[in-house]
C-alpha cells in the first residue's frame, strides 16, 4: 500500500506557542517539491504528546493541503487506549489515509496488552495502519509474535520498524514476506534497511535534506548502491542527531539553519544552547561545505 520516503514532520509554533499553518505549508511544500511519497504528522518528531487532539487535527489538515494526493497519516500516541480510539475516529472522519499506532508511551504493556491495545485503536479508526514498533524510545517491543497476532487484521498493512537492532529487518521478511510494508525508522541505519529489503523510509532528517533523502532511496531502489552510498556517508553525521533524546530539538535546530526557519519547541522541550547548539551548529557547517551536487545525477532513471 505504501511505500518510499515519508517524512516524520515537524510541527511548528509561533512565539506565542501557536500552531504555525504558514510555516507549516511552507516546509511540507518543501518535502513534497523534493518527491517525497506521503507525510506523517504528530509523530515524536511532530511533538505529538505535546499536542491536543484538535491541534492534531489542524496540523493533519495543514500536510494534506501540502500533500495533495500523497497519503498523510496521522500518529496516534496516546497514553490511554480510549484517548487513542477517539483520536483515530477524529483522524478517519479528518480524511487521514492512515494512521501510524504507537503503544502507550506511558504505561509499557506486555504483548497481550499491546496487541489488544492497537487491535481496538485499528478497529475504532477503521484506517490503514503502521505499526511503529521503536522499543527503545517507548519501552515496548512489538515482536515478531505480536505482529503475527496483529497479522490476522487486514487493517494492519505497514511497520515502521525502529529497534535499532536491523536484523530484525530480515526477521520481519523472512517470517512474513511481503505481508507488510516494511518502513525503517532509525535515519543512521536507512542505507542498511533498504539494502536487506525494506521499502520505504519514515526520515527525520528529510525535514532539512529532502532532496538528498529522496536521493538515497531512489539510487538503492534503481541498484545504484555505490552512489547512494556515497551520499549516506556523507550524510551520516547528520542522520546520527536523529537517534538521540533531543532528537526534536537537534531536527529543528537543523532546519532552521538550513531552510530558514525557526526552532522553537513546546515545552517541557527548549531549544538547544550553549555545548549542544555548538556542536549541532559545527555538524551542520561541515556537512553544507561538503554538500554532494544532485544535478550530477540523473534521478529520473533512479525513480
Amino acid at each position: 500500500m505504501w511505500t518510499g520516503v515519508f517524512p516524520a514532520v515537524t510541527t511548528k509554533f509561533t512565539a506565542d506557542d501557536q500552531l504555525d499553518h504558514a510555516e507549516m505549508e511552507r516546509c511540507f511544500a518543501l518535502q513534497m517539491e523534493a518527491g517525497c511519497d506521503g507525510l506523517i504528522v504528530a509523530g515524536s518528531l511532530g511533538e505529538g504528546p505535546m499536542l491536543s487532539q484538535d491541534e492534531k487535527i489542524e496540523v493533519l489538515k495543514t500536510a494534506q493541503k501540502a500533500a495533495g494526493k500523497k497519503p498523510v497519516l496521522l500518529t496516534v500516541n496516546e497514553p490511554g487506549t480510549r484517548e487513542a480510539a477517539a483520536m483515530a475516529r477524529r483522524a478517519a472522519k479528518a480524511g487521514a489515509n492512515g494512521l501510524m499506532v504507537v503503544p502507550s508511551p506511558i504505561y509499557h504493556t506486555n504483548p497481550a496488552e499491546t496487541v489488544a491495545a492497537l487491535s481496538a485503536v485499528a478497529a475504532a479508526g477503521d484506517l490503514p495502519v503502521m505499526i511503529y514498533s521503536n522499543r527503545l524510545a517507548y519501552r515496548v517491543d512489538v515482536t515478531i509474535a505480536d505482529m503475527e497476532a496483529l497479522a490476522k487484521d487486514d487493517r494492519f498493512v505497514a511497520i515502521k520498524e525502529s529497534s535499532d537492532d536491523i536484523r530484525r529487518s530480515t526477521d520481519i521478511i523472512n517470517h512474513f514476506g511481503d505481508r507488510f510494508d516494511l518502513f525503517t525508522g532509525v535515519d543512521n541505519l536507512a542505507f542498511e534497511a533498504l539494502a536487506v529489503g525494506a521499502i520505504g523510509w519514515v526520515a527525520g532528517l528529510v525535514v532539512a535534506f529532502p532532496k538528498e533523502t529522496v536521493a538515497i532511496y531512489q539510487l538503492m531502489k534503481a541498484g545504484r548502491r555505490e552512489e547512494a552510498l556515497a551520499i549516506y556517508r556523507w550524510f551520516r553525521p547528520l542522520l546520527d542527531l536523529d537517534v538521540s533524546t533531543y532528537l526534536v530539538q537537534n531536527l529543528k535546530l537543523v532546519e532552521a539553519l538550513v531552510i530558514d526557519t525557526n526552532d522553537r519547541v513546546r515545552m517541557p522541550r527548549q531549544p538547544l544552547a550553549g555545548e549542544r547548539r555548538a556542536a549541532v551548529e559545527t555538524i551542520v557547517a561541515q556537512a553544507l561545505a561538503a554538500r554532494p551536487d544532485l544535478s550530477r545525477l540523473s534521478l529520473a532513471k533512479a525513480a
